[in-house]
């Protein structure tokens, strides 16, 4: 018996879904990244990046830096919320750390 095209465009789906979740860190899961995104450009962010550390703000987003983990960025991201009373919700706070971790960071767990 062979699989029908059918078949396999399920299969190669179920498969390439697999693969991009694999990717994301547990922590991020449930996250939607657009939305962080989206946050970021309301918030400011990059503007109040640049006040502080660096010249366009995203200086700060080099590899090699403190941050290290998935963990880190979203505790990272939690601390600008509270510092600059932004009054995210939480489910926001991991949009934009998934946000950040897509765009920049690429951390696998």
């Amino acid at each position: 018996m062979h699989p029908t095209s059918r078949t396999l465009a399920f299969m190669f789906g179920a498969l390439l879904t697999t693969a991009v979740y694999a990717q994301v860190p547990a922590l991020f899961k449930d996250a939607k990244p657009a939305d962080g995104g989206k946050l970021v450009a309301s918030h400011q962010c990059d503007a109040c990046h640049a006040m502080k550390w660096a010249r366009d703000g995203k200086d700060i987003y080099r590899p090699g830096q403190a941050i290290k983990s998935a963990g880190q960025l979203l505790g990272k991201v939690e601390q600008c919320n509270a510092g600059t009373n932004a009054n995210l919700f939480p489910e926001e706070v991991t949009d934009i750390a998934a946000w950040l971790n897509q765009t920049y960071y690429h951390f696998k767990n």
